[in-house]
């Protein structure tokens, strides 16, 4: 898929709803009466004083602000946390709603870029009725940063060794595992005062804080990715106190935490991300083979080509120019690519050149080597973009997962199980299961007295808009339907898009969300949007090989953003930048 099929066109016209979706006016059930948020939350949050926001004018269109809230809201006059805010301001304020709060997902993520972000991937009808803003979570991005090292030198050993992405052979698992659990004990240790008071309940608690300081009586939020644990964390924590919540890409918060049954389990045993990744790697494979050679590069055999290329890369690494790809690097390209709409473009494209390239007695010319260099280098580029980089990012990561929830005893049980879980989810269960070894409880010790791990079935007293797409390789769409089967008072739209998250990749997703967000009206049940397809194109007319975007939201820092100035009036969205 050309990069232009990508965008979407601005303005209210993206509330048109695709085909014949009948949209329903939110109506709460007369089932039960709505929960109330709980005595010892309310005790909590509301014995924290209203921080006095002074907001001031940053990168560009934002304006930023800070404030302090306990770091444990059981002594609320104790020690404090620094929150970091940005606003983007509503275009009419004589009609504004009140405060969207957005949060691009991780754990990780940063609120505050995300925000800034919102005249490039936001309606128009959204910005201008509510004032965009970003919150950076606790231990995160401007906001007091979890710092588990003492020093980079020190963290450096551990993060070379985990930036493979995931092991392969029981050499590499061993110092996975070893570096895995130096990263659990730096921050049980030295990062223990603020990693420990990092769980998602602790950012809700913020969130409501800070709903307060902008001035709403209610909440309005829109989550995608791990965003939307944060939104049905609030949504079950303070049930009264949002007028809308909508959550794209969707973690079920039961499975993200872990029960008395299942805390054994490593945590995508219970997420099923890797499940979501292959079924819609298989599922891309079979249409390109379907496609014939016309309009899919690898078209010929795919699924078994795919598998050889696989064996290939597990026994020699292949190297064009600079660029080496070991089977994890391939495996976490293809992944990484699975999280684009133009991922069938993407994935063949790459799969066709690999497959050639490592055949047997194949020699390639030097231009077959350039262009797979560049397509490789760019692809790994992407792929690191959606890793973590040392900068405390992956010490946020695991402050945050590995506080929220159950996980096994020992490091040491990881290899049995991920390889367990590439049996049941072939290529990504070893991807998948390998990013929560440092939670491992031989090896992380700290925790958070006041994480919140259920219930997650609050009747609310407004509903929630629950957002799933069928081949997303990250939030399986499976937990979209758990998630809005264990919230009563919550709507599921079901999207037939490619890539993660819903927002952005049709008129109708787009359209549907913001008119719950603008109205709090409600899609009709079973309502099922259909984004663009892959392989409908012939690939004269959309190339194989893509040039490197000179301007990528999802990894651009605010100043980048902020240099790349506003989009002009008129300017076709782009994706939002979810991590």
């Amino acid at each position: 898929m050309p990069l232009s099929t990508r965008l979407l066109a601005a303005g209210a016209a993206s509330l048109a709803l695709a085909g014949a979706m009948i949209i329903a006016p939110a109506q709460a059930s007369a089932a039960a009466a709505p929960a109330r948020t709980s005595a010892a939350e309310r005790r909590r949050v509301d014995s924290v004083a209203t921080p006095k926001l002074r907001w001031y004018s940053c990168y560009g269109w934002g304006e930023c602000a800070t404030a302090k809230v306990p770091l444990d809201y059981d002594r609320p006059q104790g020690k404090q946390v620094t929150l970091a805010l940005l606003r983007v301001k509503a275009r009419d304020q004589k009609h504004k709603i009140g405060s969207l709060f957005v949060n691009p997902g991780g754990p990780g993520g940063s609120g505050v870029s995300i925000a800034l972000a919102a005249p490039y991937f936001m309606s128009d009808a959204l910005l201008d009725r509510f004032d965009v803003v970003g919150m950076d979570p606790r231990g995160i991005g401007f906001s007091d940063q979890v710092n588990c090292f003492p020093d980079a030198g020190r963290q450096t050993p551990a993060m070379t060794t985990l930036s493979i992405g995931f092991p392969w052979g029981a050499a590499q698992e061993k110092a996975f595992v070893k570096a895995a659990g130096q990263e659990a004990r730096a921050c049980s240790t030295t990062g223990r005062e603020l990693a420990g008071s990092m769980s998602t309940a602790e950012v809700a608690r913020d969130m409501d804080v800070m709903r307060r300081a902008v001035g709403d009586s209610k909440l309005t939020y829109l989550g995608f990715s791990y965003g939307t644990a944060l939104g049905q964390y609030y949504a079950n924590m303070f049930p009264d106190r949002f007028r809308a919540i909508a959550v794209d890409g969707v973690i079920n918060p039961q499975a993200w935490v872990g029960t008395a049954k299942t805390g054994g389990q490593i945590q995508d045993d219970r997420l099923h991300s890797a499940d979501g990744a292959w079924r819609a790697l298989a599922e891309l494979l079979r249409r390109c083979g379907l496609a014939g050679p016309a309009k899919c590069a690898f078209s010929e055999s795919p699924m078994r080509r795919f598998r050889v290329i696989a064996e290939r890369l597990k026994a020699h690494p292949f190297a064009a120019g600079n660029e080496k790809v070991t089977y994890a690097m391939f495996i976490g390209m293809v992944l990484s690519a699975l999280y684009e709409p133009d991922a069938g473009d993407e994935v063949t494209a790459l799969a066709a050149q690999l497959y050639q390239l490592t055949t047997p007695g194949y020699v390639p010319d030097k231009a077959k080597l350039a262009e797979a260099a560049e397509r490789i280098g760019r692809m790994r580029r992407q792929a690191e973009g959606r890793a973590f980089p040392y900068d405390n990012s992956f010490d946020a990561y695991a402050s945050v997962m590995c506080t929220d929830g159950r996980h096994p005893a020992s490091g040491a049980s990881w290899a049995k199980a991920a390889a367990r879980a590439d049996k049941r989810a072939t290529y990504f269960g070893r991807a998948w299961a390998w990013s929560s070894v440092q939670c491992a409880r031989d090896n992380w010790t700290v925790h958070d007295e006041d994480a919140y791990t259920g219930p997650f079935t609050k009747r609310t007293q407004h509903p929630v808009l629950i957002v799933g797409s069928f081949w997303d390789p990250a939030t399986n769409y499976a937990d979209a339907v758990k998630s809005s089967q264990l919230l009563p008072n919550s709507r599921l739209l079901s999207s037939d898009n490619w890539g993660h998250t819903a927002y952005g990749t049709s008129s109708c997703a787009t359209g549907i969300t913001d008119r719950y967000l603008l109205y709090r009206s409600l899609p009709a049940r079973g309502t099922r949007c259909v984004g663009e397809q892959p392989f409908r194109t012939p690939l004269e007319t959309d190339p194989t090989v893509q040039t490197q975007d000179t301007f990528n939201l999802t990894t651009a820092s605010v100043t980048e953003i902020a240099a790349q100035g506003l989009p002009v009036p008129g300017a076709p969205k782009v994706l939002p930048p979810v991590v």
